[in-house]
C-alpha cells in the first residue's frame, strides 16, 4: 500500500501518524514541496493520500504555490473513490477543495488539548469512530466554516468548533494535531513566542497537557490510523 503524503513545512511532518501508518504496513510516499520536490499530477500509483498541517492559509497560493495542486489533488481523491485523510490545514484544503468554507475562528487561535464529542455520526464512521470522547492537541487559527454539499459533521470540540468531519465519502479531515507529540507542539510554541495570536493564552500549560495526554491520545488516534490504513488495501 502506498500512500502519498503531503508535508507543507518542516515543522510539520507526519509525526506519530507516519509512525502508525509504517507500523500498518504502509509505504510513505512524502513529497515536500517547499522544498522543491513535486507533487504528482495525479494519484495513478497511490493507494491513498494525506495531507498535513501547515502555517498558511487553505488559499494562501502566493504563499505555498503548490496549494492549488494540493486541493486538485483531494478533489481527484472524492471523485474517483480514493482514501483520503486531511490533518489541520489538509482538512481545511479538504473543505474549499470540495466546495465548502474556511475562515478565522471568532473566538481566536485554539491551543492546547481539545476533546473529540461522541455523536451517533461518529459511532458510524468506518475510519473516525475511535476518536469519540478522545483528546486530540488543535493549533489553529482557521475553521471550516460551512461544509462541502453532502458532507457530514462527525463531532466538535468543547468549543463547539467543528473537529472531526466526513467530508466525501472517501475524505475524512481532522481539525486537531493527533500525529503532534510534544516535541513537534513545542517547536510550534517557540516558533509563536511573542505573536499577538498567543497573547493571553497560557502556554506552557497547553504544553502539559499536551505531555499529560500522550498515552490517551494513542490509545484513541492508533486505532483511527489503522481503520484509514485499512481503506488503502
Amino acid at each position: 500500500m502506498s500512500l502519498l503524503v503531503v508535508q507543507h513545512q518542516e515543522t510539520c511532518p507526519p509525526g506519530r501518524v507516519g509512525t502508525w501508518l509504517a507500523e500498518a504496513g504502509v509505504e510513505l510516499d512524502v513529497r515536500r514541496p517547499y522544498a522543491g520536490e513535486a507533487l504528482p499530477a495525479d494519484l495513478s500509483g497511490h493507494d491513498g493520500l494525506l495531507v498535513l498541517g501547515g502555517q498558511m492559509g487553505c488559499r494562501d497560493d502566493e504563499v505555498a504555490p503548490w496549494l492549488p495542486a494540493v486541493r486538485d489533488l483531494i478533489s481527484a481523491a472524492a471523485k474517483g473513490g480514493t482514501p483520503a485523510l486531511g490533518i489541520c490545514l489538509g482538512h481545511q484544503l479538504a473543505a474549499v477543495a470540495l466546495g465548502g468554507e474556511v475562515g478565522r475562528n471568532p473566538g481566536g487561535r485554539t491551543i492546547g488539548v481539545l476533546t473529540v464529542g461522541s455523536t451517533d455520526q461518529l459511532a458510524d464512521d468506518v475510519v473516525l469512530a475511535a476518536a469519540a470522547g478522545a483528546p486530540v492537541p488543535q493549533w489553529n487559527d482557521d475553521i471550516v466554516t460551512r461544509l462541502p454539499d453532502g458532507a457530514v459533521a462527525l463531532a466538535d470540540n468543547e468549543r463547539g468548533d467543528l473537529l472531526v468531519a466526513r467530508l466525501a465519502p472517501t475524505v475524512w479531515g481532522v481539525q486537531g494535531h493527533p500525529e503532534a507529540d510534544l516535541d513537534i507542539v513545542t517547536a510550534w510554541a517557540a516558533s509563536d513566542a511573542g505573536a499577538p495570536e498567543v497573547e493571553g493564552i497560557d502556554v506552557p500549560a497547553a504544553l502539559a497537557a499536551v505531555e499529560q495526554a500522550q498515552p490517551a491520545i494513542e490509545a484513541a488516534w492508533r486505532p483511527v490510523t489503522e481503520a484509514f490504513a485499512a481503506r488503502l488495501g
